[in-house]
């Protein structure tokens, strides 16, 4: 099965065929990517099951990409309208939020879960000392709704920070010091927000005017005029963001000394593109001193790996890299319990380096391959299984800048530059941290100027069911992003990561929302315009304010959805 969760899929399907899970494998090959739509059971996986059993014979099923659009769980379906409290010292004292969120025709796994937990992280970075929300659920007639890159915490993230910037406008003040002004403080963390959860670690103020300086914000109306004077619009966006992330379930690793010396780790994530073999391999390599070729990493087979909760929620490293932590100690320990009755010496005095174990400064040494071949001989290889559950989630946050040019005679939008400074606690691996990071901005842009499902109003009838109807960002979208980190380390597991899959996403949208109605805002007075804000949507906008004005009516200022 192409999945992300295999054990997961493997107890679902148990219960639905009412058969013992362990009578079920589920073996996952290389999938490409996930992002949550393959995380769930969908009802051919039983089906298909069910013919194979009926006749007897193996069964393939191939979707193809229309099925994919027409039937697939879909994500981001919500219409909030939100009203934001302010003192005369510009200080937020209050917010309500009222949010209709699509189900779809019925409800799929997690589908309510994307809102309500969504909803509590509405405060973002910000102090908000009293919120009130309602969540309704709505059935339609569309393929079901579920948690793709980001589950809730996108939409929560969209509404404050576009909120936070019609008010900066209302207010007249800019953006980033409504912004400053009412951040939750550094010195303030641990911080409880009003809606329970508890940040263990931030500087927002930090981030924000990194990325400001990294941007150069003060060079900004120099480039503004020059834009002008070619015809075009040109607006600036802020994004800050926080998420909770890698919380809930355990992880359990199992890591093994083979007979040859290598190591085995068998762990219930599964790798969809994050690198999973060289992170894991790196936390390993910290403790067992194998070089990383020799370090095989075995996932997405339930026979061998009975337990697993699979990837989501950016939780394989911060949680799945904890448990090979853990592992690869209790390994290093039994790996020095049978290299000192080999060597008669105790325990303690045995260091392991580069594949051997020795006794400190002498050179009476014994290879991880004697020792390997020693349990071998014995029916039992070196083998240890450690489990790691998060007490609460961890929180990356940090701040995106974004600089577009808008064509008014077209509503084409062209990114300029882009700036992300993360707060992602300790970083395993820069290359792989970017890759998360470019990814998720990336899938966040096209959700800002691009990506729509439509269907027909009369008949219901999908008119987005190929890529040729529905659009995607392609290189040629996006600018060089410049990815900066200001890491404090997390306390809620012990490598101090915070995870880094999703943030791109959260960020980017109203990142590259808030620039391209800058944009609009200081040529036409126009507040606000629903994403997707492709050309033809922010031509029409331009086109509208335009048609107000020539009538007399002044600009036109959209209401906030």
């Amino acid at each position: 099965l192409s999945v992300q969760a295999p054990n997961r899929v493997r107890d679902h399907l148990a219960g639905i065929l009412k058969v013992d899970a362990e009578s079920l494998r589920v073996v996952v090959p290389d999938i490409g990517g996930g992002f949550g739509t393959r995380y769930f059971t969908y009802r051919e996986y039983a089906v298909l099951a069910v013919a194979a059993r009926r006749l007897n014979m193996p069964v393939a099923w191939i979707s193809d990409r229309s099925e994919h659009f027409q039937c697939d769980y879909q994500g981001r379906d919500h219409i909030a309208e939100a009203e934001l409290a302010i003192g005369a010292d510009h200080r937020f004292l209050a917010l309500r939020v009222d949010m209709k969120c699509a189900m779809g025709a019925y409800l799929s796994q997690y589908a309510p879960f994307v809102p309500t937990k969504g909803a509590m992280m509405i405060p973002g970075c910000y102090d908000i000392p009293r919120i009130h929300f309602t969540i309704a659920g709505v059935f339609t007639n569309t393929v079901p709704v579920d948690a793709y890159r980001g589950a809730g915490r996108p939409e929560a993230t969209f509404l404050i920070e576009r909120l936070v910037d019609v008010a900066a406008g209302e207010l007249g003040v800019s953006p980033e010091e409504l912004r400053r002004r009412n951040f939750i403080p550094a010195a303030s963390m641990p911080f409880k927000t009003a809606t329970g959860h508890v940040y263990d670690t931030g500087d927002f103020r930090r981030t924000l005017d990194s990325a400001l300086d990294v941007a150069d914000r003060p060079g900004f109306d120099e480039r503004l005029r020059q834009s002008r004077a070619l015809g075009r619009l040109r607006g600036i966006g802020i994004a800050t963001y926080i998420e909770a992330c890698a919380e809930g379930w355990p992880e359990h690793a199992i890591l093994r000394l083979e007979a040859d010396g290598s190591a085995t780790i068998l762990i219930g994530t599964q790798d969809t593109g994050q690198g999973h073999r060289t992170a894991y391999a790196q936390i390993a390599h910290d403790y067992l001193h194998i070089a990383f070729d020799r370090i095989r990493l075995v996932q997405g087979d339930t026979q061998q790996i009975p337990i697993g909760t699979g990837t989501s929620g950016s939780r394989s490293i911060p949680i799945g890299g904890a448990a090979v932590q853990l592992s690869s100690q209790s390994l290093a320990e039994l790996i020095r319990a049978e290299a000192s009755e080999m060597l008669e010496a105790a325990p303690r005095d045995i260091e392991l380096v580069e594949g051997i174990a020795r006794i400190v400064g002498t050179e009476r040494v014994v290879s991880y391959a004697e020792i390997g071949a020693r349990a071998a001989a014995r029916g039992a290889l070196l083998t240890a299984t450690e489990s790691f559950k998060p007490p609460a989630p961890n929180y990356p946050n940090g701040t995106h800048v974004v600089e577009v040019e808008v064509d008014p005679d077209t509503g084409r939008t062209e990114i300029h530059n882009y700036v992300v400074i993360d707060d992602f606690g300790v970083v395993l691996n820069p290359m792989l941290l970017d890759g998360q990071v470019h990814g998720g901005i990336a899938q966040g842009v096209g959700q800002a100027l691009f990506e729509r499902v439509v269907h027909d109003r009369q008949t219901g009838q999908l008119l987005s069911g190929t890529l040729l109807d529905y659009a995607i960002p392609r290189a040629d979208s996006l600018c060089a992003f410049t990815v900066h980190t200001a890491n404090i380390p997390c306390t809620t597991n012990p490598l101090g990561i915070k995870g880094a899959g999703e943030s791109g996403t959260i960020a980017a949208t109203p990142a590259v929302a808030n620039a391209v109605i800058d944009a609009l805002r200081r040529e036409y007075g126009i507040a606000h315009v629903d994403i997707p804000l492709t050309p033809e949507r922010v031509w029409q906008a331009i086109q509208n304010t335009r048609q107000s004005a020539s009538d007399g009516q002044g600009s036109l200022t959209e209401g906030m959805t």
